[in-house]
């Protein structure tokens, strides 16, 4: 696997097979075909088989793949087999949503720490966090071994938080923040958009309507 280069597409599609897989160990399935997958992720099974292969050989032809075996390949193969400590800045609405989401907690990622640029945010508490000014942010991300920032500040004040990360050892950023932000090419990105996705969406809903 290290010697070729997985497209990043191949890449984001990875968690949905993880998503599949992890719904058919809970109806106690044992095996499943690529075109078993293919079904629930709506993807073609020779889409599904190429994407493995990236990674080595998973299954048997003609008997598909042990659920158990192929979710825990995938799992490792993502890092998700281990925790992933993450640093949340920003505490409005969207912030506070984040922190009391449970999915994180369930699939490795742990939020230790909140941050806010507002000193009236700092000192409350959220969730199990006490709000603490950005000042704190170096420290902290050394102590608590953070590798991942949220951001969920308001658009104009992103790219200073993003670049503050970046500048405190942060490797990966989720952004909720609707903007384009610069970082260097060591660091991982993901924008978190809805308005972007939901006007993608109207490109196919203005032919059906």
């Amino acid at each position: 696997m290290d010697s070729v280069e997985v497209p990043e597409v191949v890449v984001l599609r990875l968690p949905l097979y993880v998503r599949a897989l992890s719904q058919l160990m809970s109806e106690s399935a044992e095996v499943v075909s690529s075109q078993q997958l293919g079904s629930l992720l709506q993807m073609t099974p020779a889409q599904i088989r190429k994407d493995l292969s990236y990674f080595g050989r998973f299954g048997k032809q003609g008997r598909g793949y042990n659920v158990r075996f192929l979710l825990n390949e995938l799992q490792e193969i993502l890092g998700l087999d281990r925790e992933w400590r993450a640093c949340l800045v920003g505490v409005g609405r969207l912030g506070r949503a984040i922190i009391n989401y449970p999915g994180f907690h369930r699939d490795n990622f742990r939020i230790v720490a909140a941050f806010d640029g507002d000193q009236s945010q700092v000192g409350n508490k959220i969730g199990a966090f006490d709000v603490q000014p950005m000042s704190e942010l170096s420290e902290t991300v050394c102590d608590k071994k953070i590798t991942i920032g949220i951001v969920a500040v308001p658009a104009q004040q992103a790219q200073n938080v993003i670049n503050e990360l970046v500048e405190n050892n942060i490797k990966g950023i989720l952004n909720y923040a609707p903007v384009a932000a610069n970082v260097p090419m060591n660091i991982v990105i993901r924008n978190i958009d809805p308005v972007l996705s939901l006007q993608s969406m109207t490109f196919y809903l203005r032919h059906l309507t």
